[in-house]
């Protein structure tokens, strides 16, 4: 059962949050600064310092709703497509990374931009929240490797240090896939961000090569092929 004072500190911490959001769009993650944030929350720095202890505190925050309203508006998505429709469901995931990212610039840009001078965003954290949307990704190249509808990839070789690698993802999504479709989907999670974060930093110049959307559905449907997915 919350308290009033439960809910009180919870207004506070949405607010902290909302404000930690502003001054990432108005001046970027590395000048984050608590006592800008009091200014703005109109009290004074050691008030908010009984809510978060210190800027990366708060950039850890900051990480964590970034990622699960990202990651909650892929599951949506995918969601809404029939667990059958395998690659629908791919093309599902990237449009929502897409259109999220749009939405949320300053937001993407502390989840997947450079990093922050000065901070290591804790892994027990993060590492859950930061990696929703590739473990979707993996489950319907599972979904579809299960039925047989997943044109199992040719690699070359793949050495022991990279297959340990791949054994961690295997481990850490619980998802039983071949090295080969592991490798694919490492490299399709790679290039959908990359290709969002051209999109999102302005990468493709002032008019955005005409139709950036058209560009990306060619993105989604070469990438959708990369993992097995077969138009």
């Amino acid at each position: 059962m919350t308290t009033p004072r439960d809910r009180a500190r919870a207004r506070t911490m949405d607010e902290i949050t909302r404000i930690g959001r502003e001054h990432l769009a108005l001046h970027g993650a590395a000048a984050l600064s608590l006592r800008a944030v009091a200014r703005d929350l109109g009290v004074v720095s050691s008030a908010v310092y009984r809510y978060v202890r210190s800027r990366d505190e708060l950039l850890t925050l900051l990480l964590v709703q970034g990622y699960d309203e990202l990651g909650d508006a892929v599951d949506a998505a995918v969601a809404a497509v029939p667990a059958r429709r395998h690659r629908e469901r791919f093309f599902a995931l990237g449009r929502a990374v897409r259109s999220w990212a749009l939405t949320e610039p300053a937001t993407y840009a502390l989840l997947f931009g450079g990093p922050v001078p000065g901070y290591a965003a804790p892994g027990e954290q993060t590492t859950a929240p930061g990696t929703r949307v590739p473990r979707l990704m993996l489950e319907i190249a599972a979904a579809a490797h299960a039925v047989g509808e997943l044109d199992l990839p040719q690699v070359g070789r793949i050495g022991k240090p990279l297959a340990t690698g791949l054994d961690g993802i295997r481990s850490q999504f619980e998802i039983d896939l071949p090295d080969a479709v592991l490798v694919r989907g490492v490299t399709v999670w790679s290039s959908l961000f990359g290709a969002v974060g051209f999109e999102v930093f302005g990468q493709y110049g002032p008019d955005r090569l005409g139709d950036p959307e058209a560009l990306f559905e060619h993105h989604l449907a070469a990438l959708a092929g990369v993992l097995g997915l077969a138009g």
